[in-house]
């Protein structure tokens, strides 16, 4: 896949280095460019992040080879962001499940992103979890406490690790693929199979980095696997649920979407556009008053479960659906005794 024209605006992507080449540079090669500038910086290391798109001039994600000229503004982009933006503790409240010396379990509520991002510099759920917790491990990825993570639009069971020992032990489970999550979906449409299951790899999407995209040949991406279950048909929506066998960014509604069945109100993935049910204004403005309700995409983290890294002991955790998704669900519940499809 060639080079592709898009401003590096991408909420997902963080700035870690920026350099101008000087009206005297001569062309050189951006991974020997590179060298000359970043600290520390291999040439193997510099290389991958050009394989893996993170090497961007005037704007275009460009391979290794490409030559810098004068005037180039080059700038290397990560998906995690620079260690600084991540330590500033804040005193915001937080829904705590449970809590031992190894770890916490944390309910997140909708509209609280879990990690400092572009525009979201604070009021993070880490931000939150280093005034609680002074010292915390760190993922691969540098981000304090963080064994998965879950959308900011999303709700619902994160666990965080409060150890070394902890962050290892849980990280290799969710990697084996033996930790439980469930999710509650309201989808738009009426789901065919009682229950299924869903397999396709997952990238970002070329054309459009704020999404992702199903690649079911297995060409790019990462293997992702999610069993739906049907819970609740109600006409033009349907009410699941998915467990996860893998954990992959947009995992449930990229691949919701990828079966024609797009989550409600999943902005991004156009669930908020009326994709089923009649033309009549009056549906429309139900489906309106509906959105209202719930701002957001309809999914719920409800279930969680693992093996304590320390005792041993499996641990599951189950909590109810937030007040805006079970009035959205009852809205069309109601809705589906007085009108047939």
């Amino acid at each position: 896949m060639g080079p592709y024209q898009q401003e590096p605006n991408d909420e997902e992507l963080y700035e870690h280095h920026k350099f101008l080449a000087s009206k005297g540079q001569e062309p050189l090669r951006v991974d020997k460019f590179l060298m000359n500038f970043i600290e520390n910086a291999t040439r193997n290391k510099i290389q991958q992040a050009a394989r893996d798109g993170h090497i961007w001039v005037n704007g275009t994600i460009v391979k290794q080879n490409y030559k810098v000229k004068a005037g180039d503004e080059v700038k290397v982009l990560f998906e995690h962001p620079p260690h600084e933006l991540l330590l500033t503790p804040e005193d915001i409240p937080l829904d705590i499940v449970y809590e031992d010396e190894s770890l916490m379990v944390v309910n997140k509520p909708a509209g609280m992103v879990v990690h400092p991002g572009h525009g979201n510099y604070s009021g993070t759920l880490i931000n939150a979890l280093l005034f609680h917790t002074k010292d915390l491990p760190t993922n691969e990825d540098e981000r304090p406490g963080l064994v998965h993570r879950i959308d900011k639009d999303t709700s619902g069971l994160l666990v965080v690790a409060k150890t070394e020992a902890a962050m290892t032990h849980l990280a290799k489970q969710f990697f084996d693929k033996t930790s439980e999550r469930e999710y509650i979906a309201l989808v738009w449409g009426n789901v065919e199979e009682d229950e299924g299951t869903i397999e396709g790899h997952i990238a970002r999407n070329p054309k459009n980095r704020l999404q992702m995209q199903v690649f079911p040949l297995g060409d790019e991406g990462k293997e992702a696997v999610t069993h739906y279950k049907v819970l609740e048909r109600l006409g033009y929506v349907t009410l699941l649920s998915c467990k996860l066998e893998t954990g992959r960014t947009h995992q449930i509604r990229v691949h919701m979407k990828f079966i024609g069945h797009t989550l409600f109100n999943d902005e991004r993935y156009g669930g908020d556009k009326i994709l089923k049910g009649t033309t009549f204004t009056k549906y429309k403005q139900f489906v309106d008053n509906a959105f209202k309700i719930l701002p957001r995409q309809a999914l719920h983290a409800k279930t969680l479960g693992f093996v304590h890294p320390v005792t041993g002991e499996y641990m599951r955790f189950d909590t109810e659906l937030p007040e805006d998704m079970a009035q959205c669900i009852l809205k069309w519940q109601d809705y589906a005794k007085h009108s047939k499809p």
